[in-house]
């Protein structure tokens, strides 16, 4: 079983930016020590939500803060990146860590960052696939050329070249079908319950079972010469982790804390196109995190992360441990969950057993 924390960068009320992805880094840090197997960071623009935009520049720093533990991006926004620039950096982040770097990208969302990037809403809507396939191609390849609707350009050589393949956050079925059909990982964001996580391990099987795979020849909007059977992705799913003494005095903790961060938070994401926003009842959104996570004692959380693992496959989770929005509480949580859960979790789900629903 691998564990890893997820640092969300969250701007809770009362705390600057700067103070934020500093402790976000020191959180990374402290992950390490306590034994978590990686750190992933997450990207946001434009508001308080998340306070980091570029995740890949924070794993880049937290990277140079450590020594054993993966970093990565959770995720880098797709729509608003060139490929191959995203891949660079991946490259560069690659090699100076020897090889500790996970590049996780999603869609992103029909937000206002298009309008200022100056990517637009086609990029979101319907260009995700060509410029997931020149990622993909960048990160696999000596050289890379684009021949589509989004990238047009003359061959050159990736320097320094690698070989990686990103993770894929998934948050619809369209987007699983895009990650199962190329063999990519796919990140599951802690929004959903296991039940739900199981429908769409179920249908990336599906998909993977009659796709044709990823394979680093394939040109961005092309086709591929033949089936290629990829090696089996080991999928990653976010969940809140929080530890205290009684999961009762832990729900409360988090009642009383995440509104203060999730209302103005997600009032942030702003469409670019005036459509309708999404929105939430927050109590009731922090009422399913505390329920649906490993949210309270040290064996409450043992047993909630020991059920998901079985119910759903998964062998890979990552703990959002800023919910308290405190940074002695953020740290405390990440010590206490190395002493207390991982070990017992690790006894009862050692690395080496096959996650059947997964792959």
């Amino acid at each position: 079983m691998r564990i890893g924390v997820f640092l969300v960068a969250a701007g809770f009320p009362g705390r600057r930016p700067g103070e934020v992805l500093r402790d976000t880094v020191e959180a990374v840090a402290a992950a390490e020590d306590a034994g978590f197997d990686d750190a992933w960071i997450a990207e946001h623009h434009f508001m308080s939500y998340g306070v980091c935009p570029s995740a890949v520049t924070l794993a880049g720093v937290a990277l140079g803060r450590t020594s054993r533990i993966r970093v990565g991006t959770a995720v880098s926004v797709l729509s608003t990146r060139h490929p191959v620039d995203l891949a660079e950096q991946a490259a560069v982040l690659d090699q100076v860590s020897g090889g500790r770097f996970t590049l996780g990208v999603g869609r992103g969302g029909p937000w206002v960052d298009l309008e200022v990037f100056g990517t637009g809403l086609a990029r979101f809507e319907r260009g995700f696939a060509e410029s997931l396939d020149l990622l993909c191609a960048a990160l696999g390849r000596e050289t890379v050329t684009a021949d589509g609707e989004f990238f047009r350009f003359r061959e050159v050589p990736m320097v320094p070249a690698v070989r990686l393949r990103p993770v894929v956050a998934c948050t619809s079925p369209e987007t699983v079908t895009l990650a199962a059909e190329r063999g990519l990982p796919m990140l599951l964001g802690m929004h959903i319950g296991d039940e739900e996580k199981v429908a769409m391990l179920r249908h990336y099987r599906q998909t993977a079972a009659g796709g044709p795979g990823w394979r680093a020849d394939r040109e961005p909007g092309g086709s591929v010469a033949g089936p290629v059977v990829p090696p089996p992705p080991e999928h990653v799913a976010a969940v809140v982790g929080h530890v205290g003494d009684s999961t009762a005095q832990v729900v409360e903790e988090l009642r009383e804390a995440m509104p203060r961060w999730l209302e103005p938070g997600l009032a942030g994401y702003v469409p670019v196109d005036g459509r309708a926003r999404p929105r939430r009842d927050i109590p009731a959104y922090v009422d399913f995190l505390c329920d649906a996570h490993p949210v309270g004692s040290s064996g409450h959380c043992v047993e909630r992360i020991t059920r998901t693992a079985e119910v759903t496959g998964l062998r890979h989770l990552m703990l959002m441990v800023e919910g308290a929005g405190d940074r002695a509480r953020t740290l405390e949580n990440i010590r206490r969950l190395g002493a207390e859960v991982l070990p017992r979790v690790r006894d009862r789900l050692p690395s080496s057993r096959r996650a059947p629903a997964s792959g």
